[in-house]
């Protein structure tokens, strides 16, 4: 049953991970597209991007922890 826990546990992060990343990046080509368009407003676009970032990254961050309490726990 350990084995399947840890599996379990590196499959959740890695899903976690994953979502992280795709998000991360839309918020990127989204910025940038708006910067593109809108350039004086670049410091405050790029302001709520490094914010939105570092929020889904926390979540990232979250759900990896989450994923091994409970692989530890089982």
């Amino acid at each position: 049953m350990d084995g399947l826990g840890m599996l379990s546990a590196g499959i959740g992060a890695g899903i976690a991970v994953i979502g992280a990343g795709l998000g991360i990046s839309r918020i990127a080509a989204s910025s940038v597209e708006s910067i593109a368009r809108q350039p004086e407003a670049a410091g405050e676009i790029r302001g709520n991007m490094i914010l939105t970032a570092a929020l889904i990254e926390g979540v990232a961050l979250f759900a990896c922890a989450i994923c091994f309490m409970i692989q530890l726990k089982g």
